[in-house]
């Protein structure tokens, strides 16, 4: 790859000077015609814009030849200082490189879509017995992976079905190695209980087998399998044999019989709708496998501004792709713009072919209908939302006296039992809605036991340490569960911290801890503040500080489950998983060996004298 940047707009100059113009006849005649990917700089350098072209020279120059551009990219041109350009060696290494610039920069007038891989996938693990489970984050190369799915209730679904129907096992590793009896799920007839040998490796196999074909879309190999089955156990007399294969047809019949949208074939189809609203672009994708319609899902770029509304196709080609460079794409995508020249480098790696096209016939009108129809739908809801979440905001920044409604509110609370397991929970709550991805939580640590004031100080200070040194965004508001003395602290370590400018309010149970009754501490307040229960603004406090409770007992139940789970063993150097394993089964658990002697340690297979004293030592 090489560089090259446009006019040097770094020039030095008087102060008085004016501004230099980007010299766009110049720059375009140093252009390449090779594949690559260029940016667009503003007067400061920061990127403005990051696109890829299949030809550099070509795609440059129509937007300083040509005019009919889109507001938005008429807007950006006029700050356009400088531009740098990247030749790659093919387009497809263009749209790699520029969707990773994209999401590294960010820059203003791009369409960035969410990272996709939140989509949740259904896996298989490479085990002796694989495991079905629900997956998120990043891929096994051993293991198989489907979807993804547009939701998680459409994965959850999915595997119950197929749980059901194939009877595979969902267990963890640990729980599956060590089981020495089969679990409730075996009793219900919802697995097979390989993890004690009640099934074999090649039964097994077989039932993995048709379930890896049921979650490609193969529907009606499957049953015709069963089928077979079925009639082959009928003909033998095996006639409960024979009634366990039909029931499992059954099942199968059944959910196909549910799904929204009928299909004659075993297709598998994504439908990707582009509704532009009055100040939001909706990207809907719709999914389609095996025939059955698994329901959608949509998004709302950054970077659409009102200045995209008009050109619905510009961010179905951000979306195509963004999210097929992360996914397995279908065979078929329908689309209601003509944009399958401009996306055709996103599947040049793809293992099968793959077609970008407007519907065909009426069944694909409909899904693609539906789909519009969706994206609607989605964009008056966050309307909705949005005007709901500014009236909460402005009745909580008046009720709290506030000179702006609080863009940015922390919500802190501790959780444990009788000290045990002490964690503190820190949501947030952006512009009226919860932001997920900045809520944390912290072990508390060197404390006494059921401290909640240490527990708190510990938390804050850990938190805002970051805001007072420069590291981290501070709030507007900040609220703290607890009453007047869990507030005091609050205050004192904001004072300690230099950030007594920081708005806070406790939030005090009420009596007998039923809601709506509850007290609030405002800091500049003597007097505690009641509102009435039917005020927006309290109505948003309860649901941040409900949501700090959730988030906290999550926590707290995670880190005492760990901790019980921890067995003494484990801090004894020289006894790994395998001798572990042989010292619990031959004393029966972690009390036989704790009642051992030295003499009772060496006879387990693997223990040498040595080990054997300092195992005991360890545990006496």
């Amino acid at each position: 790859m090489t560089d090259k940047a446009g006019a040097d707009s770094s020039t030095s100059s008087s102060a008085s000077a004016p501004e230099p113009q980007f010299d766009a006849k110049a720059f375009l005649a140093t252009l390449t015609e090779d594949p690559g990917v260029y940016r667009m700089l503003g007067r400061g350098e920061e990127v403005l814009y990051v696109g890829k072209a299949k030809n550099l020279k070509r795609r440059v120059s129509s937007y300083f030849q040509k005019t009919g551009h889109s507001p938005r990219i008429a807007l950006m041109l006029q700050q356009v200082a400088n531009v740098v350009t990247t030749a790659t060696r093919s387009e497809a290494e263009a749209l790699i490189l520029e969707n990773t610039l994209i999401k590294k920069l960010a820059p203003k007038y791009n369409i960035l879509f969410r990272d996709d891989k939140s989509y949740p996938y259904i896996s298989l693990t490479a085990s002796e017995f694989p495991r079905l489970a629900y997956h998120r984050g990043g891929f096994d190369k051993k293991a198989r992976y489907f979807g993804p799915f547009p939701s998680g209730l459409a994965v959850r679904e999915s595997i119950q079905l197929i749980q059901k129907t194939f009877l595979l096992r969902t267990c963890e590793e640990a729980v599956f190695r060590n089981r020495s009896r089969p679990c409730l799920l075996y009793q219900i007839k919802r697995c097979k209980g390989p993890c004690v040998g009640l099934i074999s490796k090649e039964d097994y196999a077989q039932d993995v087998r048709m379930a890896d074909l049921f979650l490609r879309g193969k529907h009606s190999e499957v049953i015709d399998d069963l089928t077979v089955k079925m009639q082959a156990a009928a003909e033998g007399m095996r006639f409960e044999e024979a009634a366990q294969w039909r029931d499992q047809i059954r099942a199968l019949q059944s959910v196909l019989h549910k799904q929204f949208v009928s299909s004659t074939g075993d297709e598998d189809v994504d439908i990707i709708a582009a509704v532009a609203g009055q100040d939001a672009l909706c990207i809907n994708l719709a999914m389609v496998r095996g025939g059955q319609h698994m329901g959608d899902r949509a998004q709302f770029p950054k970077g659409a501004s009102s200045g995209l509304n008009g050109d619905e196709a510009e961010g179905l080609i951000a979306f195509v792709e963004q999210h097929y460079l992360l996914h397995p794409p279908p065979v078929r995508i329908l689309v209601a713009h003509d944009i399958a020249e401009q996306v055709v480098a996103v599947f040049e790696s793809a293992e099968h072919k793959v077609t970008v096209a407007q519907p065909r016939n009426e069944m694909e009108r409909a899904w693609l209908q539906m789909a519009e129809k969706n994206a609607q739908l989605a964009i008056e809801a966050r309307r909705q939302n949005a005007i709901r979440s500014g009236a909460r905001l402005e009745a909580l920044r008046e009720a709290l006296g506030l000179d702006e409604p609080p863009a940015r509110i922390e919500c802190f609370d501790i959780s444990h039992t009788q000290g045990e397991g002490t964690v503190a929970s820190c949501v947030v709550c952006i512009d009226g809605a919860m932001k997920n991805s900045e809520y944390r939580r912290f072990n508390i640590s060197g404390i006494t036991p059921g401290d909640d004031y240490a527990a708190m100080r510990q938390a804050l200070t850990r938190r805002y340490e970051k805001v007072a040194s420069g590291d981290a965004v501070a709030p507007d508001l900040i609220l703290i569960d607890g009453g007047k003395g869990q507030h005091g602290v609050a205050r004192e370590v904001f004072t300690e911290l230099g950030l007594e400018h920081l708005q806070s309010v406790g939030v005090a149970k009420g009596e007998d801890r039923k809601p709506g009754l509850e007290t609030l501490f405002v800091h500049g307040r003597e007097a505690p503040l009641h509102l009435p229960m039917d005020n927006p603004g309290f109505h948003l406090i309860q649901e941040i500080r409900d949501e700090a409770h959730r988030f906290a007992i999550v926590g707290h139940r995670a880190r005492r489950a760990k901790a019980r789970g921890h067995s003494r063993l484990e801090d004894v150097a020289g006894v790994g998983p395998t001798r572990r394993k042989k010292l619990l089964a031959h004393f029966g658990g972690l009390q036989g060996v704790l009642a051992a002697t030295v003499e009772d340690l060496c006879r387990v297979d693997g223990i040498s004298r040595k080990l054997a004293e300092e195992i005991y030592n360890e545990l006496h």
